[in-house]
């Protein structure tokens, strides 16, 4: 499970990847798409980035372009699954509130009908 940071950085990748295997970016281009009110530097970005290589998302290595740090990103099967993930987390979490909801209303309903009893 990643955490909001973790997962901000990587739908960042996911998307300069664009659908290929691998892309070459640099720290700026993973910053330009996070959103600005969440302050991400170029080191807790290094160990986002290394986090998710660990955990198997994509392979990472670090290179150097014009005195520019840069980042050579493969994707691996997990990193290719990500928008399935959480699109399937975010449809599990609509279940449990919709679910939450239906048993609210038959208490509610169970209630009416105890009250209705006992009155």
């Amino acid at each position: 499970m990643l955490d909001r940071k973790e997962n901000m950085v990587m739908a960042a990748v996911y998307s300069l990847c664009d659908g290929t295997d691998g892309c070459l970016v640099s720290s700026a281009d993973i910053m330009s798409i996070l959103p600005a009110r969440h302050k991400i530097n170029a080191q807790s970005l290094d160990d986002i980035l290394n986090a998710l290589k660990c955990d198997g998302y994509f392979d990472l290595i670090l290179s150097e372009r014009k005195g520019e740090k840069m980042y050579v990103i493969n994707l691996k099967e997990s990193g290719f699954a990500y928008k399935r993930t959480a699109k399937q987390k975010q449809r599990d979490v609509s279940f449990k509130i919709f679910l939450a909801f239906i048993g609210a209303l038959a208490t509610f309903i169970f209630g009416l009908i105890l009250k209705g009893l006992f009155t």
